[in-house]
Order: C-alpha cells, then sequence, then structure tokens
C-alpha cells in the first residue's frame, strides 16, 4: 500500500471513525482502523463488533493498493500535531510497518494484515428500507436519546425506538420515569415496521449529521440496521426485544393547563433544585390562578428556595411533584419559547408540549411522572 494524503482530511475522517473504538475491547485488532485502499478510494472502517462505521476518502496519489491495519490512538495522536500537508503512506511488509513521511521528517507505525479483522454484519434479503433526511433525524435523535435509560435488565429501554407506520414516523425513548416522543407527519411506509437504535449508535449519528443535510438511507432487518449517507455506512447490531405500549400510557385529557415561558421555567427549576433533598431532588410546583410557585427544601441541612412565576393556568389549585433534573432535561431539550404543562391530578403523569407547533409536520410530546409530595 502506497499513497498520499492530505493530513486534515485524513484526520477528520478518523476522528470520526474512531469514536466507535472501545476502550475495553476483547479482541485486540478492534483497536485498529482498518484501511482499504482500493480504485482511488481509502475506506477506514473501526469496529467494536457491536457497531461498525466505515468512511470513504478520495485519493488522487495511489500507486500501490492494498488492506492494512493501523494502531488507532496511535495514529490519530499522530496526525494531530501535523498542519494541513501532504503525507505519503507507505507500508512495508516485511517487518508489518507503516511509513509516514512528509517533507522534513518520517515516521514509522506497526500494522497488521486485515485477514483478523472481522466481517461487517450483513442485511436480510427480507428487510424493509426508509429514507429520512438527515436534519430531521438528526432532530429527532437530538429530541429523544436524553430520556433513555441505562437498565442491564430492561436493555429495550437502553436505546431510541423508530415506530414507522403510513401515518408517521415517530422516535420515542423512556426510562420510565420520563418519556419522549418526537413524531414526524411527513414520513411514512407502507408497511408497519419498528426497530430500537442503541444508545452508542445513536450517539454516533447524531455527530456525525451535524454537518450533514442530504438524504439518510436506512436499511433494517430484525437484527441490524444500516445507515448510508454522505462518505459514511453506519452499521450497527439492534436491540432485540418488544419495546413497551407507549402510546397507552400518554394521558388524552389532562384538563389543567399552565402556559409558560420556557426559559424562565428551566431557570427557576435551577435556582431552586440547588436546595433541594440531595437524594430525592424533588421539586414542588404549587399552581394557581395565572401563578406558578416552584419550592425546594433539604430538612436535613435546613435550606430551602422558592420562586414565583407568572404564567397563564387553566385549571385547579394544584401542587404536584417533580424530580428535578428530569424536569430540567425535559425543559432543555423542548424546542420552543413557551410550553405548555398538562396535569390532571398530582397523581398522575403530566405532559410538556411545546405551547405551539410551528411546523404542522412535526410534533414533541414529553411525559414525566410525578412524586409523592410530602404535607
Amino acid at each position: 500500500m502506497k499513497f498520499v494524503v492530505s493530513s486534515a482530511e485524513l484526520l477528520a475522517r478518523l476522528s470520526s471513525v474512531s469514536r466507535v473504538i472501545s476502550s475495553k475491547n476483547t479482541i485486540p485488532v478492534l483497536d485498529n482502523f482498518l484501511f482499504v485502499l482500493k480504485e482511488n478510494s481509502l475506506t477506514i472502517t473501526a469496529s467494536d463488533l457491536e457497531t461498525t462505521l466505515k468512511a470513504s476518502l478520495p485519493i488522487e496519489n495511489v500507486e500501490e493498493e492494498g488492506e492494512v491495519t493501523v494502531p488507532a490512538k496511535l495514529l490519530v495522536d499522530s496526525l494531530k500535531e501535523f498542519a494541513d500537508i501532504p503525507l505519503e503512506f507507505k507500508t512495508n511488509p516485511e517487518n508489518s510497518s507503516i511509513e509516514i513521511t512528509w517533507d522534513n521528517g518520517d515516521s514509522v507505525l506497526p500494522c497488521t494484515g486485515s485477514e483478523d479483522y472481522p466481517e461487517i454484519a450483513s442485511i436480510a434479503e427480507e428487510s424493509t428500507q426508509i429514507t429520512i433526511n438527515s436534519q430531521i433525524l438528526l432532530e429527532g435523535i437530538n429530541r429523544t436519546i436524553y430520556a433513555t435509560a441505562e437498565e442491564e435488565l430492561r436493555p429495550v429501554m437502553n436505546g431510541v425506538y423508530f415506530d414507522i407506520d403510513n401515518e408517521s414516523l415517530t422516535l420515542v425513548a423512556s426510562d420510565a420515569h420520563k418519556l419522549v416522543c418526537y413524531t414526524r407527519h411527513d414520513i411514512k411506509s407502507e408497511n408497519k415496521s419498528t426497530f430500537i437504535l442503541p444508545k452508542k449508535p445513536a450517539a454516533i449519528l447524531k455527530n456525525l449529521l451535524t454537518k450533514i443535510d442530504q438524504e439518510v438511507n436506512i436499511i433494517f432487518d430484525p437484527k441490524n440496521a444500516y445507515f448510508e449517507f454522505e462518505s459514511f455506512i453506519l452499521v450497527c447490531r439492534l436491540v432485540e426485544g418488544n419495546y413497551p405500549a407507549y402510546k397507552s400510557v400518554i394521558p388524552k385529557n389532562n384538563s389543567n393547563k399552565l402556559i409558560i415561558s420556557r426559559l424562565d421555567f428551566l431557570n427557576s427549576a435551577r435556582r431552586v433544585s440547588v436546595c433541594s433533598n440531595q437524594a430525592s431532588s424533588l421539586v414542588k410546583l404549587k399552581l394557581s390562578h395565572n401563578q406558578l410557585i416552584i419550592s425546594a427544601q433539604d430538612l436535613d441541612f435546613s435550606i430551602s428556595a422558592h420562586e414565583r412565576l407568572a404564567c397563564q393556568y387553566e385549571g385547579d389549585p394544584m401542587e404536584i411533584g417533580f424530580k428535578s433534573t428530569f424536569l430540567i432535561d425535559i425543559l432543555t431539550n423542548m424546542p420552543c419559547t413557551d410550553v405548555s404543562l398538562e396535569l390532571s391530578d398530582s397523581t398522575r403523569a403530566a405532559l410538556i408540549v411545546p405551547s405551539s407547533q410551528n411546523d404542522p409536520d412535526e410534533e414533541i410530546i414529553a411525559l414525566i411522572m410525578p412524586m409523592m409530595v410530602n404535607a
């Protein structure tokens, strides 16, 4: 293998791909990048067996094609020290090394053959395919990934659930204390299909899609999914199992409604929660006509805080408690100026939604479970 490449372009691809590599790989070769140079294109692959990411880079100056694996951390750390200059890569099979040469110097790194690198999982012939704009997919992941769980006993809760039917596409995430649904009514499929995307590949997609605006082609079967866009292919093993019936837990008739500035509500919750009990993180909301009082206290340390906010409230006077961290998470990730807090009573789940929808094709709903408020 022998080629010349821009150090900055190569580093950008390596930095993106390296996010897949696990710090606790059971197979030593997975600490390496797989380089495949063929037909003026360098394909860089990283994998942890569960998730694999491939990135392609066009190469103009190719003298010799080939395949090799290179230590990932060593190569990335080396390239970080270069300005944007041409680098020549040349493998030496005799001593299993790869030589990197530039105008006034060179370095030698170890390398190994590609034969031990694991094969990418294949998709079954009976698969499902959908196409989503990258910015819509990014928005859906952004609005849901924070609500996923970290549960060993219920792995289905540890990912983002994709629910596709002939009316809409819905991305769902829940940890049983909060639940978020992001729905697009302009993305549909003739046949109903679902899959659960694990948190790690979802986070990798979130990072990759930030600077991309094009269609993402998604192909999946019951076990694996392919995401193809720009010069990347992300392949991941899906979470197997049945996702809970999320639609059944979303209350339909919450008659008590509060409309308030999202930022005012968020900042107030952050300030007051400093004085909440460290074990429970409980904040209390006292609702009355056009007024919201947020309070928290920790009797063990004799600290408390409360704050009064103006709002629009239509409903019965009520006091309800929430875990402050969950409330803050939802308000932080809600994309709107004003939110509507919809309640039935102090013991049932509350809904937090944008007070007005700017995009008729987009819908976002967050559900938060209440906590017991001590008298």
